[in-house]
């Protein structure tokens, strides 16, 4: 169960670093720069724990479409972004996959 939270960090560290990228406006504001530094490096690292009992392309896809549908909505609520009818569908299809893997692959260690 390990390789989960290690998933989830990494997730969250990924979504908290691209989040901040934004106000890093180039890496010319310090504070966010450090944070899109240090959530990387912690999303990479904590992904790399993942890879020893989760097959790479299985947490990769986990990883990169939470990551996706996550920062849609935070872009949504704290950015004002817009999301129209195919984008809402598209954010449904990415969840639909995540879970279709989870729930019914054998490639997916449980």
């Amino acid at each position: 169960m390990k390789q989960w939270l290690f998933l989830s960090i990494a997730i969250v560290s990924e979504v908290l670093a691209t989040s901040a990228l934004k106000s890093s406006n180039g890496f010319t504001q310090l504070w966010p720069s450090l944070v899109v530094v240090a959530g990387y490096a912690a999303a990479f690292f904590f992904l790399s724990l993942t890879l020893r009992a989760i097959p790479v392309g299985i947490a990769y896809a986990i990883w990169s479409g939470a990551g996706i549908v996550l920062i849609t909505i935070i872009g949504w609520l704290v950015l004002g972004q817009a999301l129209d009818f195919p984008a809402v569908i598209g954010l449904a299809l990415i969840i639909t996959g995540v879970v279709i893997l989870n729930v019914f692959s054998k490639s997916v260690a449980h």
